[in-house]
């Protein structure tokens, strides 16, 4: 096995990630990418419904421990906090060390705290279990944008990394869903503890998922890249019946090896995208998770009863689905740079006219719009990111933004805990609206199209 300190050339090093790219590239997508592709996806659903449980059953928590509004905005963002701390530690793991490590260790340590957040009978061990399951949270994201972008070809690339996103609002409905069901019966420890039990999908993960060839190669680990290649070629053989597959391309756009570190980040060539991207994170993520966390809580608040504000919260986020849809087809058909503007630029409208709605039927229908455009921007997200970036540093840059995102997302619910009392509801909303209108100017003054080339293409 090669080491991390290759003594091979840098030279050589790009040449053999630009032969494993070519190989890769020229298959056609089968059931054998579909299905990983199905089971990094799954994990990614459980993720979403641990994380997002929360929306449901803060109001039931503050009930119970009597947390003020700051306090319990605290409490939301510790598993922000922790998911900070997880996507840099992941990135620049998964980068060293592999993507189906961290991957694995990730889903371990969501599972276990979010078991032992629903033993928690005080309100500072919640905190600190919340933390935990955010640190493994914030671990797996990066990792499986990752590995998504490395397996799947150009042309589809953004479709699938998109529909990745997509299994967030199905998990975000499921946790809707659970807390329904749970919550009259078995109380919020009981959703959260059933909501970490699926961690043991790990095990599937160990087994089937490889390691991306990409990074194989990237670290100069030729032949493990070369045998799991072999195996995607003979599985696309074998399921399209083809006996031989289309040569490489012969002319490749080649990224240059070498080895990763922070500082690649801020070089010549990616110092705009790094700051275009920190700055759309950061915001956007503030006002996402400003408002959704709080969503279920302010509903109480303006009077609404336990079991309608989770009802509502479950109604409004079925738009997230037609969202992801209407995002995954559009960053291919239109590019990755004008969706994600029109998903923030829409996000914020349906933010203002929300938190001023004069009535129940426009709650609901801002609130629709809402998601609709905000689980878009999600699938964008998570699309564009991992392009922006070579190979030697794609988890490094993924998880750097997501970390950047994750202390926007730390400091939304927090800051709602603040100036409610003071502004009030609409004035929550004006300041989610604002947010996403800064991400969008960042991605309009500072982005690129990365629509329908290869990541090598992008890099290079």
């Amino acid at each position: 096995m090669q080491s991390a300190a290759s003594p091979l050339r840098e030279g050589a090093i790009g040449a053999d990630v630009a032969t494993i790219a070519a190989r890769l590239e020229r298959l056609p997508v089968t059931g054998y990418q579909r299905g990983l592709f199905l089971i990094i996806a799954t994990a990614w659903f459980f993720d979403s419904v641990d994380l997002a449980s929360l929306t449901f059953v803060l109001g039931s928590i503050r009930a119970e421990f009597g947390l003020s509004t700051a306090q319990a905005g605290l409490l939301s963002s510790a598993s922000f906090a922790g998911m900070l701390v997880g996507a840099t530690l992941a990135g620049l793991a998964a980068d060293r060390y592999g993507r189906t490590l961290v991957f694995q260790t990730s889903m371990i340590l969501w599972g276990v705290g979010g078991v032992a957040a629903g033993l928690s009978n005080r309100v500072t061990t919640l905190g600190a279990c919340r933390f935990l399951l955010g640190l493994g949270m914030g671990m797996e994201f990066p990792v499986a944008q990752s590995l998504v972008s490395e397996i799947i070809p150009a042309q589809l690339r953004g479709r699938y990394l998109a529909l990745l996103e997509g299994f967030w609002p199905i998990g975000f409905i499921a946790a809707g869903l659970l807390a329904r069901t749970i919550l009259p019966v078995g109380g919020w420890r009981q959703v959260f503890i059933i909501g970490a039990v699926p961690a043991l999908f790990v095990f599937v993960i160990r087994r089937v998922v490889p390691e991306s060839p990409r990074w194989l190669a990237s670290r100069g680990r030729m032949a493990e890249a070369d045998r799991i290649v072999r195996r995607f070629e003979s599985a696309v053989k074998t399921q399209t019946g083809a006996a031989q597959l289309p040569d490489p391309p012969q002319v490749y756009a080649v990224e240059s090896g070498g080895r990763s570190s922070l500082a690649d980040l801020w070089s010549a060539r990616y110092r705009r995208r790094t700051v275009m991207l920190w700055l759309l994170w950061f915001f956007a993520l503030l006002g996402y998770y400003g408002l959704t966390t709080w969503l279920g809580a302010l509903l109480q608040d303006a009077g609404y009863s336990l079991t309608q504000s989770v009802s509502y919260t479950t109604l409004i986020s079925l738009a997230g689905i037609p969202g992801f849809f209407a995002s995954a087809w559009l960053i291919e058909a239109w590019g990755r740079k004008p969706t994600c503007i029109l998903t923030l630029v829409g996000a914020a409208v349906a933010s203002w006219f929300y938190g001023t709605a004069p009535n129940e039927n426009a709650l609901i229908g801002w609130g629709l719009a809402l998601q609709f455009f905000q689980f878009g921007m999600w699938s964008v997200l998570y699309a564009y990111t991992p392009e922006l970036y070579p190979t030697r540093s794609r988890a490094t840059g993924t998880g750097c933004a997501s970390a950047v995102g994750r202390l926007g997302s730390l400091v939304g619910p927090y800051v709602v805990g603040l100036v409610l009392p003071t502004v009030g509801q609409a004035g929550v909303f004006a300041l989610g609206a604002g947010a996403f209108l800064i991400a969008a100017a960042s991605v309009a003054a500072l982005g690129i199209e990365t629509r329908g080339r290869t990541l090598e293409a992008i890099s290079g």
